[in-house]
């Protein structure tokens, strides 16, 4: 499996993605039972409210070889912060249309 993990950029001061590397690295969370190797193909921020770049920064992934997208868990859990992204549910649905259905989307991490 080759993921290209999409964050929050509101959390970007308070996480560096710690979390986010170590359920993948043990395969806890959105990645418990994958058997498959593991690579991060890129992490990126959405690039800001409301989201817009979020999709060609996945377009971009998968270009480089992703073959699943990830939203990191503050997107749609609002880990962290306790506050879920009030765009999150349309970001995810416009990287769905764009990357298609050959791509897998996970829409959290841990």
């Amino acid at each position: 499996m080759k993921v290209g993990i999409i964050r929050c950029m509101q959390t970007e001061d308070m996480c560096p993605g710690t979390t986010d590397f170590k359920v993948i690295k043990e395969k806890k969370g959105a990645f418990e039972g994958v058997e498959e190797d593991i690579d991060i193909i890129g992490f990126e921020s959405c690039g800001g409210c409301p989201g817009k770049k979020a999709v060609m920064r996945a377009t971009e992934m998968v270009r480089r070889g992703a073959d699943t997208i990830v939203l990191a868990s503050c997107i749609l859990r609002g880990n962290p912060i306790g506050f879920a992204c009030p765009h999150g549910e349309k970001m995810k649905e416009a990287i769905w249309q764009k990357i298609g259905e050959d791509i897998k989307l996970i829409d959290w991490t841990h």
